[in-house]
């Protein structure tokens, strides 16, 4: 950046559950110029306080000291705000938002001629190619959302309802059903699975009680009833082989390390933030990957809530969908059975990484027109 420097600048922000990233961008083209990471910056769930600092932190690092004069809007795409127009004056989530990125802007001296606050669906729906206005949109993160677009402004969501109520097929969702399986197969309710083992070893459980929990190398055999309840588990899939060795490990998982590990796990998982439980679905993943029945179950389970989530905002034919989240990028678990399920909807789809191109876009568009920017204030 160099004589370029001169010209107008745009920020566009895609605050998640997970972090926050900041996009600098020329308003006349749009090309990025910088950008930068920070924190969390659900709306609803992250404190205002360490809201604030998260965009301080992001948008600093991505807007250099001697261009903050030029940076004449800013639009944020957050998780944990409302989408819809005529309800936003009240909303909790857009209220936090709006507190926090005013605060940051000020305590980094940016004055933008307009300031946006949208939510992540819709950023995440700008952020398809050419910025459409109307359509439907998916985000599979940490929460999962299914959001249908009118003229940038969410006209209906389906779920999106938190960890506690609903997010379901989410990365929370997989990740407690990760630990769920584990449990159920501790105490004798649930099908044998090496998410046993890998839950116990993500959560720094002794090494000892995971002797005979599962895993590779470990299995000495098979047993037909644990591979009865593994197969009946997974819903009948091809996993038996899968089941069986699963099954022989299991068989020297003795009485008293299966109690402890319960003793264990519990306390462990409840003295954690709720919302931190979607760092284990990568485990469900790659044990889908090997095979392990009960693992291809909850994967396949996500994929039917989050189809059912599309289906609820009555999809026409031909339409377009916008899908983002990182169960559902390049490589993500779900992206191939939830595309194939998706399609057969006749629903056009498109992937994109974030939402930052969409809130660039609607602050450049903001800029143009500031009544069209997404929540403009």
């Amino acid at each position: 950046m160099s004589n370029e420097l001169n010209q107008d600048l745009v920020v566009g922000l895609d605050a998640g559950g997970t972090r926050t990233r900041a996009v600098l961008a020329f308003a006349a083209t749009g090309r990025t110029v910088g950008e930068a990471v920070a924190g969390p910056g659900n709306a609803l769930t992250v404190p205002l306080p360490r809201l604030t600092d998260h965009l301080a932190e992001a948008i600093g690092r991505s807007v250099p000291e001697r261009v903050r004069g030029g940076v004449v809007a800013v639009v944020g795409g957050f998780a944990g705000s409302a989408g819809f127009a005529e309800f936003a004056g009240g909303d909790p989530g857009r209220l936090n938002a709006l507190a926090a990125l005013t605060e940051a802007l000020r305590r980094l001296g940016i004055a933008p001629r307009t300031v946006g606050v949208s939510s992540d669906v819709e950023a995440a729906f700008a952020s398809a190619p050419g910025t459409p206005a109307d359509g439907l949109a998916l985000v599979a993160g940490t929460g999962a959302v299914a959001t249908r677009v009118a003229g940038h402004r969410c006209a209906a969501t389906v779920d999106g309802d938190g960890w506690l109520l609903g997010d379901e097929g989410s990365g929370f969702w997989i990740g407690r059903g990760a630990v769920r399986a584990a449990l159920r197969m501790a105490d004798g309710r649930g099908g044998p699975t090496t998410l046993a083992r890998t839950v116990g070893l993500a959560l720094g459980l002794p090494a000892g009680l995971l002797e005979g929990a599962g895993g590779t190398g470990e299995a000495r055999g098979t047993g037909k009833a644990g591979e009865a309840r593994g197969t009946e588990e997974a819903r009948g899939t091809e996993g038996a082989e899968s089941a069986g060795r699963a099954e022989g490990a299991a068989a020297g998982w003795s009485a008293a390390r299966r109690e402890a590990y319960r003793m264990r796990l519990l306390p462990t998982v409840m003295a954690q933030p709720p919302i931190t439980l979607a760092r284990l679905a990568p485990l469900v993943a790659e044990a889908a990957r090997d095979k392990d029945p009960v693992a291809e179950a909850i994967l396949r389970e996500a994929v039917d809530h989050l189809t059912a989530a599309v289906r609820a905002l009555d999809p026409r034919p031909g339409e377009r969908i916008v899908v983002t989240g990182g169960l559902l990028g390049p490589d993500g678990p779900l992206t191939a059975p939830l595309t194939g399920r998706l399609e057969d909807l006749g629903l056009t789809v498109d992937q994109v990484a974030d939402g930052c191109r969409g809130a660039v876009a609607l602050a450049r568009l903001g800029h143009g027109d500031p009544t069209r920017a997404a929540g403009a204030v």
